[in-house]
């Protein structure tokens, strides 16, 4: 196996290449140049001041087989073009529609996909100064204009997104940390809207409107503290994810307005939101740098990824490389090299029935189905990371001969029976899978703490790697075997320092992080406090459930970690033959998946120039 090194631990002239193309085990994924989507003029825009380049996509199912859409927005400037992806060049001369606002910026917009049709096709389009439009850009009419006045709200709109299942509820998000529930069918008023409260909540309150007639809004949400910058529906509509300026991730049953489950960045605001295909995992990105892996069953934290130099301002599923793989439950209780057979084939099986597989394993404890997931993230680093979410993330617990080892891991001169120690090798890990396996649990607890970690630790010694590059130490992280309890109360008197000290301290700490639990604080029970507080001290979270430390949840490195653009990326979404990308220059890149275009030799794709070749 041929790895070459990660963009993020090269240096030189290779750290400022813009790349064309890279590769990952599925293949080579090549930039189609001729399928770049921006202005007419193809002048980079002159971001400065301006609001993010944003891309929405719909299919309205016409007869000549290319129904792709996609709008997209510039500055003052709002397009609509049909979308031919990888099949033919982009003609920018002819857009469908072309608008330009005076006043105010398009900031987000999202396509009614329930409604679209190849005659009309309802397009919901936020703005800075408050106001939500709803457009028809096939028609080329504008239907109806909401909080014209700015009674409602005078924010910015940050996310705008139709109700799933919907034709006429849409929820509108502002950076004033309001969120607002709209019926197409309704209007706004004259006067701004008297509110009820309906119910009230840990940091959030959500009050209908009062009238004597149904006007808009029917919902107000206010959610946190500061700029509610995102929002995100699950699969099947009923839960909500919200992050925040305040840092949090705050996960909502939508319908009954309760709230699920919380989580606090590590520091600074999340940005950016996503659902796994299946509904079951959550990941955030935003300030600290970082993509957090949150569980939607478990309400806890079970990966962080360090890829990006800066803030990371989208995170997305990819649907069509999510990988499963069925097979017989009784494989799972054979030996380890049997286990480690069964995840060479990850990625093999991608077929389009990745959802109703996924939900086939939901029906059963025994996993018959193995499962591999992909997302990506791109930053303001104008990079893009793509990230594999593997089995030994996931399950940490199995194969049970795995966890029932009392063996102490830094005593440990060769792997005990049903245990597997995966020892560094080099400083060139790209696979997001490349943990190798739970590593016995610590012999001081009385209950096992399977160590699952996404980078590998040595079995015999402290030292780390190029991997110190990471915000704190790589050194392998307590798994979740630890009661919820344990870690709920256990905050660490090294949870306040700052990340630099503690990067100088890992080494004199870390081999009393393996031995024991005797630096978690004994007097900490207080700390469960922290949820039902209304202001959370962001100190005080570091250690408990709402925010592990870094040591305490696996860290992830990404498969890929590429720069792609000269200015910030602001746009990452998977499509079934390629991935798009945007910049705040205004372009539009299409990225052709492996197999998709026929330019592409083997000899090609063995001397790619960058990459993980495998």
């Amino acid at each position: 196996m041929l790895i070459s090194k990660m963009a993020a631990e090269g240096g030189g002239k290779e750290m400022n290449e813009i790349k064309t193309q890279f590769t990952t085990r599925e293949g080579v994924y090549k930039l189609l140049t001729h399928s770049e989507y921006s202005r007419p003029n193809r002048v980079p825009f002159n971001s400065q001041g301006s609001n993010p380049v944003k891309v929405s996509f719909v299919n309205v199912n016409d007869q000549s087989g290319n129904g792709d859409r996609i709008c997209f927005n510039v500055g003052r400037e709002l397009y609509f073009y049909i979308y031919k992806g990888v099949r033919k060049a982009a003609d920018l001369s002819k857009p469908i529609d072309k608008r330009i606002y005076k006043g105010t910026q398009p900031t987000c917009h999202d396509f009614n996909h329930l409604t679209a049709t190849a005659e009309s096709v309802s397009l919901l389009v936020g703005f800075s100064a408050g106001q939500v439009q709803l457009i028809d850009p096939i028609k080329k009419e504008t239907s109806k204009l909401f909080n014209e006045e700015r009674l409602i709200d005078k924010s910015r709109v940050t996310c705008v997104k139709w109700v799933p299942g919907s034709e006429s509820l849409f929820l509108v998000s502002h950076a004033s940390g309001n969120m607002y529930l709209y019926n197409v069918e309704h209007t706004c008023g004259t006067t701004a809207p008297h509110y009820q409260l309906l119910k009230q909540g840990e940091n959030f309150s959500v009050h209908t409107c009062k009238s004597k007639s149904t006007r808009n809004p029917l919902l107000k949400w206010t959610v946190g503290e500061g700029a509610l910058n995102e929002f995100a529906f699950s699969p099947d509509g009923k839960f909500l994810a919200c992050v925040s300026q305040d840092g949090f991730l705050r996960v909502f049953n939508f319908d009954a307005v309760e709230l699920h489950g919380t989580m606090k960045s590590y520091f600074g605001g999340l940005l950016c939101v996503c659902w796994s295909p299946d509904g079951k995992y959550i990941v955030a990105g935003g300030e600290d740098d970082l993509v957090t892996v949150w569980s939607f069953l478990d309400c806890r934290v079970i990966a962080r990824g360090h890829g990006h130099k800066s803030w990371v301002s989208v995170v997305a599923f990819d649907h069509y490389t999510t990988s499963v793989e069925e097979s017989d439950p009784m494989e799972f209780s054979g030996s380890d090299e049997d286990f480690q057979d069964q995840m060479i084939h990850f990625g093999r099986d991608r077929a389009n029935s990745t959802q109703s597989r996924l939900s086939k394993r939901n029906s059963t404890d025994s996993r018959p189905v193995s499962v591999t997931y992909r997302f990506g993230s791109v930053g303001q680093d104008t990079q893009l990371c793509l990230w594999d979410l593997t089995e030994d993330i996931l399950f940490p617990h199995l194969p049970l001969s795995r966890t029932r080892t009392h063996t102490n891991v830094m005593n440990a001169t060769s792997p005990p029976a049903g245990a597997t120690i995966i020892t560094n090798t080099s400083s060139n890990t790209t696979n997001g899978n490349n943990s190798g396996a739970n590593t016995p649990g610590i012999n001081s607890l009385s209950t096992t703490l399977p160590r699952s970690n996404s980078l590998p630790h040595s079995a015999g010694t402290t030292t780390t790697t190029a991997n110190n590059t990471n915000k704190a130490s790589s050194g392998g992280g307590i798994g979740s075997g630890i009661m919820d309890s344990a870690i709920a109360t256990g905050v660490s008197k090294f949870a306040t320092l700052s990340l630099h000290d503690r990067k100088e301290r890992h080494h004199e700490k870390d081999h009393k992080r393996n031995h024991s639990m005797g630096h978690i604080s004994s007097k900490s029970s207080d700390k469960l406090n922290l949820l039902t507080k209304t202001k959370t001290d962001p100190a005080k979270t570091l250690g408990t459930l709402l925010c592990p430390r870094m040591e305490d949840v696996p860290l992830l490195e990404p498969l890929i970690c590429k720069k792609i653009a000269h200015e910030r990326l602001t746009v990452l979404i998977f499509l079934e033959d390629c991935l798009v990308t945007a910049c705040q220059e205004g372009f539009i890149c299409t990225w052709a998946r492996p197999g998709k275009v026929g330019l592409l030799s083997s000899q090609n794709q063995a001397s790619s120039p960058s990459g993980t070749v495998v």
